[in-house]
């Protein structure tokens, strides 16, 4: 199982990025898909799920500014950042759980700066 997490950068407050996540190993279309973020010092916490069925869920600091997608035809899930603060600044994970195990991308850096 492989998860290939890329997209991130520096943005300006207010600007957007758009992660993506390539995941191979598994039947993608089944597997709930997870994105995470940890900035320095914190801990690592949960930032939006999406299931199978496409239903959603974020944390509370991000609704109505993150999206989160998938697309099974490409094996990939996606975090589309609107409206960034420097507050959302932090590695960000994806992840996916598969046969009771956690599997995690490696990482990609969001930095909101102006």
């Amino acid at each position: 199982v492989q998860l290939q997490a890329s997209g991130g950068g520096l943005a300006l407050p207010g600007g957007s990025l758009r992660l993506s996540c390539a995941v191979s190993g598994i039947n993608f279309k089944l597997n709930t898909m997870s994105w995470y973020r940890q900035a320095p010092g914190n801990e690592r916490e949960l930032v939006a799920t999406i299931t199978s069925n496409r239903d959603t869920n974020y944390t509370d600091s991000v609704k109505g500014r993150f999206t989160i997608s998938r697309d099974n035809i490409k094996r990939a899930v996606y975090l589309q950042m609107n409206s960034l603060k420097p507050e959302d600044t932090a590695a960000y994970y994806c992840r996916t759980i598969f046969r009771g195990r956690a599997y995690w991308g490696q990482g990609t850096q969001v930095t909101v700066s102006s």
